[in-house]
């Protein structure tokens, strides 16, 4: 386990590295949806080490961008779907839709449609739920839950960290410190400002301890999402386009690749791939995020990787691109 120290450290350094850039999932019911819990109320939380001692940190960030098609080609074609895609930022490399959109920032008519596609941050943890006035329906027979926590919650969690009055890493068994996570509502959204560290120390009681001894912890990069190699890369990029051109979701092209949730991979051999590279296994569909608010793109986006000029609307035009003007932008990109 890493000390407080070290997490202080890897934190300044990703801030340091940020400011110099600029700026209920499926499957099973270990995670545990906070953001169901009532306004007005509470959950409290205890989390836990990753079992992977390599992560200097208790959480695993995850990044995704959200493909939005108004229906699926010949399915229900008249109702709107959300594909998740994974940012391959996340792993330390270049994201094509990010390299398509960061160069959008810089036209106002398009900002928009940029912070669209921008990557949406969730951070993933696990722990134990002290207390809670959420009524589940079931809870799993491992009380070890993991958690999909929103930039708003995991800000208090970091910047709380920082604090050289912070005595301890929370996660130690013996002088850990719980979080309680406070529910209420700013405008149409909900609010978790209020959110925060527990005053007192308290050690894991012999329960809670029997718990880790039967179950172990979980390896939290086990539940982000599969990289993706050259090929699945290709297929996102595509569905990108088609998503920007208003195009139904097109399961022959795609399904292999990334699908909605409930809709099944196409037989081998049944439909061709965006490529002709040979038939990856088919990668499950992303779990969606907790219905919580976005995290809003950068105002002013990080410098682009290339050095292009961006296109921008004659003067004393106030129509916004079509999305064939930016379909347009974007081949002549990759033309050049």
């Amino acid at each position: 386990m890493a000390s407080l120290a070290e997490i202080r450290a890897k934190l300044l350094e990703q801030e340091t590295k940020s400011s110099t850039r600029g700026t209920s999932s499926g499957g099973d019911n270990a995670i545990f949806p906070h953001w169901q819990i009532p306004e007005g109320s509470s959950a409290t939380l205890r989390f836990l080490p990753d079992a992977d001692e390599s992560n200097t940190f208790f959480w695993k960030e995850r990044q995704m961008v959200r493909l939005e098609f108004p229906g699926i080609k010949g399915h229900d074609e008249h109702k709107p779907v959300t594909i998740q895609v994974p940012c391959v930022e996340m792993w330390g490399d270049s994201c094509p839709i990010h390299a398509e959109i960061r160069p959008w920032f810089k036209d106002p008519s398009m900002e928009d449609m940029g912070r669209k596609y921008w990557k949406k941050r969730s951070y993933i943890f696990q722990g134990f739920v002290t207390q809670s006035d959420l009524q589940e329906d079931t809870t799993p027979d491992n009380p070890i839950r993991r958690f999909v926590i929103s930039p708003q919650i995991f800000k208090i969690i970091s910047q709380a960290l920082m604090d050289p009055d912070f005595p301890e890493i929370p996660t130690d068994y013996e002088a850990g410190t719980d979080f309680r996570i406070m529910k209420s509502t700013k405008g149409q959204y909900a609010d978790y400002s209020t959110s925060n560290w527990a005053r007192r120390e308290r050690s894991l009681n012999q329960e809670e301890r029997d718990a880790i001894n039967t179950n172990g912890l979980y390896t939290l990069n086990d539940f982000l999402p599969k990289k993706p190699d050259a090929e699945h890369l290709q297929a996102i990029f595509e569905m990108f386009e088609a998503s920007v051109d208003g195009q139904l979701y097109d399961p022959e092209r795609f399904a292999e690749f990334y699908r909605p949730y409930g809709l099944d991979a196409p037989a081998k051999g049944s439909t061709p791939a965006p490529t002709p590279a040979p038939t990856p296994t088919p990668a499950p569909a992303p779990a969606p995020a907790p219905a919580e608010k976005p995290e809003p793109a950068p105002v002013h986006a990080e410098a682009a990787p290339s050095p292009e000029p961006v296109a921008t609307a004659p003067a004393g035009a106030e129509e916004k691109p079509s999305a064939q003007d930016i379909l347009a932008m974007i081949r002549a990109r990759k033309d050049d």
